[in-house]
């Protein structure tokens, strides 16, 4: 009698998670653009930064526990915005929202989610829920979307600025991905003038239908815009440079969250954790700054954390938690992510997040500079 396969880390999940998915949407998730530098370099880049940590101290009574924008978390390990969650199992987006409410994480739910916002509204009433949105052509969509946020409960946008056109998969190109017919861009489906993805775009392949709908014509005027329809705050999702920190924050920026698309988009960028630093020191305590990309661990949190990060977010690892057992997964996965970061944290010498301090991370060049 075969045995449950047993998850004690990330990389368990993923292991399963390739037998389970089919090629198709297994390539979908797990690859990058181009030759996959950046997509390559995000995991690999979080083992360039060394832990020295701070013993004989007091860690009996920890606690994950901060807030972002206001809203208290119990752990700063959420969830970013993963498209068509459906292809990893038939509850997508509920399974995550739904487990990232138990956990009292935050989940951000994409504009390419099989799962409209007012279904998450109503079967994960409890998440802490922000919507990711891009900068469409037609304007009046993008209004409705942003209005069926508000009316279902979420309490910030996440404005992804780093792909103005679709990057180049080669594992899609290859494989000529598309939504499958059985499955429909939950979030798209019945708006004014669109109902989620006609037949003919379906056809067309996914990189013609992005293109159409978002604008590579979008400027730091399109985030002043949107601020002005919209109470909620804005998440500038994208930015990997100093320069860019700020000049979103002078067009209305709430938080940034330092991303490069899981490597999806811009091949060779720089990987996030490498990025983080620049960004942080530009924002000078302005606004909060958050992280996703290559995060695999409580331990890479950790480090995002000493780094200048008040949050984390992982992406792929959620849609390996779904394949493995839909709700329940992603749960589990979660509930490892934060019982690592707990561990560290004890291991590091912090009781709280707001003790994982900065001299806590080095790069490792501080190491061989001192040979």
């Amino acid at each position: 009698m075969a045995t449950e396969p047993v998850c004690v880390c990330v990389e368990d999940f993923e292991k399963i998670a390739e037998e389970k998915l089919p090629m198709s949407v297994r390539e979908y998730y797990n690859s990058g653009a181009n030759y996959e530098n950046t997509f390559k370099d995000n995991r690999k880049a979080f083992g360039r930064y060394k832990v020295r940590p701070k013993y004989m101290r007091d860690v009996s009574n920890r606690s994950m526990a901060t807030t972002i924008l206001g809203h208290k978390v119990d752990c700063p390990i959420g969830v970013s915005p993963v498209a068509m969650c459906r292809l990893a199992h038939p509850d997508g987006e509920v399974a995550v929202a739904r487990a990232c409410a138990k956990l009292g994480r935050c989940f951000i739910l994409s504009t390419m989610a099989t799962t409209g916002m007012k279904e998450i509204g109503e079967k994960a009433p409890d998440c802490l829920r922000w919507f990711q949105v891009h900068i469409l052509r037609d304007r009046n969509l993008l209004i409705q979307l942003v209005q069926r946020a508000e009316r279902a409960g979420f309490t910030a946008l996440v404005l992804t600025v780093d792909c103005p056109v679709y990057g180049r998969r080669h594992a899609e190109m290859r494989n000529d991905f598309n939504l499958p017919s059985t499955h429909k861009l939950g979030v798209l489906e019945g708006l004014r003038s669109r109902t989620g993805m006609s037949e003919e775009e379906r056809e067309a392949g996914m990189t013609k239908f992005l293109n159409n709908l978002f604008t590579s014509a979008a400027t730091w005027d399109d985030l002043r815009w949107l601020k002005t329809i919209t109470k909620l705050p804005v998440v500038i999702k994208g930015i990997t440079t100093g320069d860019g920190a700020r000049e979103a924050l002078r067009a209305g920026a709430d938080a940034i969250l330092v991303s490069n698309h899981g490597g999806r988009e811009l091949d060779s960028v720089a990987a996030t954790i490498d990025a983080l630093q620049e960004v942080v020191e530009a924002v000078e305590d302005r606004c909060e700054v958050y992280l996703d990309g290559g995060v695999r661990s409580g331990l890479d949190a950790l480090k995002a954390i000493a780094m200048g990060a008040r949050a984390v977010f992982v992406g792929r690892p959620i849609l390996w938690g779904l394949a493995y057992a839909g709700e329940e997964g992603a749960e589990k996965l979660l509930q490892i992510l934060g019982d690592e970061l707990s561990t560290d944290m004890a291991l590091a010498g912090s009781n709280s997040i707001r003790e994982i301090s900065r001299d806590m991370v080095v790069h490792k060049s501080y190491y061989s500079s001192k040979l």
